[in-house]
């Protein structure tokens, strides 16, 4: 497959950042089980992981602005393109030695996505996608699921934890999906979420109250592998509100009215 200059400079950048974080992965286990101890060593390493990114996009490109999660914003010379990062999607299961986190990283030109790259180190999984070009995950072109009856659909979220104000909001989608479909899936990690909707692993994915640069790598991936992608409010900006549903053509009405609540 073609890839551009960009995308195989995100990919470089994302197989960077996971071998780092892999290495301290393996540390995690042997951290005292103290939330201070763990917490600040994972965030050390999501702080390295982002520098190795930075270094290896902004020297790349370096008229490009950038957004990242632990490092903030750069405006650019060139106020059209920035890049967006999340060098770890997922810090609670990395934290916990789970095997389920992500290096997200995305290209923005002129308020839309139109490169995006979610890489999973623990499987050596690399999701990719670039406007126009399709969806893909390694050597294999990815296509969402299509399942055309919601009782045999896996669909993902995001539990709402600690003193996240969308709690109840969240509990009343689950109320009104679950008895209508084949499970739910809350593992931890937006990016891989929507990576997961462009495998036809999962069937669907919704969402409130994320961020930027938790979702914007996974966006185009989703959508290049034909998702239907919306924000939660017919009316609002996915980037801007932080909320997001998606799903394949074939469910996608139903799925949303559940959630909408319509």
């Amino acid at each position: 497959m073609a890839m551009s200059a960009n995308i195989n400079i995100m990919i470089k950048a994302a197989r960077a950042a996971g071998r780092s974080l892999s290495k301290d992965f393996r540390e995690v286990e042997n951290l005292q089980v103290s939330m201070k101890g763990a917490g600040d060593f994972v965030s050390k390493a999501d702080f390295a992981a982002e520098e190795i990114i930075k270094e290896q996009l902004m020297d790349a490109r370096p008229t490009y602005g950038w957004v990242g999660e632990e490092t903030g914003n750069i405006d650019g010379q060139d106020p059209t393109r920035r890049w967006i990062v999340d060098p770890l999607d997922g810090t609670t299961n990395f934290l916990h030695g789970m095997p389920h986190w992500a290096v997200s990283i995305a290209l923005e030109h002129k308020g839309k996505i139109v490169s995006g790259v979610v890489y999973d180190p623990t499987k050596d999984e690399m999701f990719f996608a670039e406007k126009g070009q399709g969806a893909w995950m390694n050597e294999s072109r990815l296509r969402v699921s299509g399942r055309r009856r919601l009782i045999e659909c896996v669909f993902a979220t995001g539990i709402p934890f600690a003193t996240r104000g969308d709690l109840p909001a969240t509990l009343q989608d689950l109320a009104r999906l679950m008895p209508t479909c084949s499970g739910v899936r809350r593992w931890g990690s937006a990016s891989l979420d929507l990576a997961y909707v462009a495998a036809g692993r999962y069937d669907g994915f919704w969402e409130r109250a994320l961020k930027t640069w938790d979702m914007a790598g996974g966006l185009i991936i989703a959508q290049e592998a034909g998702a239907f992608v919306e924000p939660l409010n017919p009316e609002g900006d996915i980037l801007i509100d932080g909320e997001v549903i998606c799903a394949n053509e074939l469910i996608f009405e139903k799925f949303a009215k559940i959630i909408r609540n319509q």
